[in-house]
């Protein structure tokens, strides 16, 4: 699969106007990257209490599935990409009081990118019962996106199509 390309000036760069620059790559690639969807997404995604991962996994499934009547693929792996980070991060608060889940920070050269980058990973907490909660609402969500059929359509033909 091709890999999520970091080089790309997401700053100014539209998606919706450019879908063919988009690659899914691995996971919560470019979550906080891609416009305009980080902007239309980012304000309704919540996870501190299970009411709010609710609401948010809710409202960001029908944003998602509003993308996908107007085929638009690249907003509807976007907002399948903000569920499963709504899952992920209230994993990560479960598991590590404050949500800090590695040893110091992150190298500067690594910065908005996933992943240890080298530094071990801090014990866990106690799991949080009320970000396990959390979790597994988004969980739910995530899963529903994933299973549709109309994603799983049009992602294999801009896969066909763009790489």
């Amino acid at each position: 699969m091709p890999k999520f390309d970091y080089s790309l000036d997401y700053r100014t760069l539209d998606l919706r106007a450019h879908p063919e620059l988009y690659r899914v790559g691995v996971g919560e690639q470019g979550v906080l990257l891609v416009q305009p969807y980080k902007g239309e997404l980012l304000p309704h995604w919540r996870f501190a209490t299970p009411e709010l991962a609710r609401e948010s996994s809710e409202t960001i499934y029908t944003l998602f599935l509003a993308y996908l009547k107007a085929g638009d693929f690249v907003g509807a792996d976007m907002a399948r990409k903000f569920l499963q980070m709504g899952f992920t991060r209230s994993r990560r608060y479960a598991n590590h009081k404050g949500g800090k889940k590695y040893d110091g920070p992150v190298p500067a050269d690594k910065k908005g990118r996933s992943g240890a980058h080298g530094r071990p990973e801090l014990p866990r907490t106690p799991e949080d019962p009320v970000k396990a909660e959390s979790a597994r609402i988004f969980k739910a969500k995530w899963d529903e996106a994933e299973a549709n059929e109309e994603y799983a359509r049009l992602k294999k033909e801009h896969k066909a199509k763009y790489g």
